[in-house]
């Protein structure tokens, strides 16, 4: 029984590793915690969760290969460790501001990079979920790239926000341009991560004329983003007064459209 158990939670961690959405988790970090004073903290933080999930990968799954996101992440945050180290009072301050949107950058070009070469950085953590069989089903490589050109898209949009909050606003700290679009925005790709595999499954079994279940509904993609409208609306009356109506109306909204959603979905 024990050596079950083990065996299962072994299996657990295997299967939350080869999710590609932990490959992002560092930049995630990184580009959600710099900010002026934040930089030292932020990179250490990303450098060490790289650090933990690459040795985990290898530990856990002694027959995974190398990724092009592990790589990247290793390869990103170690120079930017010796870059603060070594840099002038100037180059930290300049990298306190801006390294938020160098990271997002960074991630847009890996993300639409990787789909240019044709090896869109999801595939690789996906082939280790399924069998050799359906690598190169059509399904299969139209969901990695649709899943891989999402999140290019969502820190894209992060990376706007941030360069917005620090070059127009002068505020690196702005509650919406540094924290609630960004989140929104990698909260959309994870939700879309999570839900389209399911829809792409259902539609080529139907496309098939095999029984299996209908194609998830549109709503259940939207529930925890009309959620995430309730903490955001209580954060605007936290952190800014000024347009205290809004954070109200985020709340209302938020409620009624979780509640209006969860009854479609």
């Amino acid at each position: 029984m024990k050596t079950e158990g083990r065996a299962t939670a072994r299996g657990a961690i295997a299967g939350f590793l080869e999710n590609p959405v932990i490959g992002m988790a560092p930049w995630i970090i990184f580009s959600l915690l710099v900010g002026p004073g934040r930089f030292e903290i932020a990179v250490v933080l990303a450098l060490a969760t790289t650090i933990v999930l690459v040795t985990a990968g290898r530990v856990i799954n002694r027959g995974s290969s190398w990724k092009l996101l592990e790589i990247a992440d290793l390869v990103f945050f170690a120079i930017l460790a010796v870059v603060g180290l070594l840099a002038s009072e100037g180059t930290r301050t300049w990298l306190e501001t801006y390294a938020g949107e160098v990271s997002n950058i960074a991630l847009v070009v890996i993300a639409f990079g990787s789909m240019a070469i044709r090896m869109p950085f999801t595939l690789q953590y996906a082939r280790e979920r399924v069998d050799p069989e359906y690598w190169n089903k059509p399904t299969f490589l139209r969901t990695n790239y649709l899943i891989t050109g999402v999140w290019g898209l969502a820190f894209l949009v992060a990376a706007a926000a941030g360069a917005y909050g620090d070059l127009v606003l002068h505020n690196p700290s702005n509650i919406w341009t540094g924290w609630i679009i960004q989140i929104l925005a990698i909260v959309a790709a994870l939700r879309f991560t999570a839900w389209y595999p399911e829809v792409a499954r259902a539609r080529a079994l139907r496309d098939a004329g095999q029984p299996g279940p209908a194609p998830p509904n549109l709503a259940g993609m939207f529930v925890p983003l009309a959620g995430l409208l309730v903490p955001i609306g209580i954060a605007v009356l936290i952190f800014d007064d000024n347009v205290w109506w809004l954070g109200v109306a985020l709340i209302v909204v938020g409620g009624m459209l979780t509640k209006r959603l969860t009854a479609h979905d």
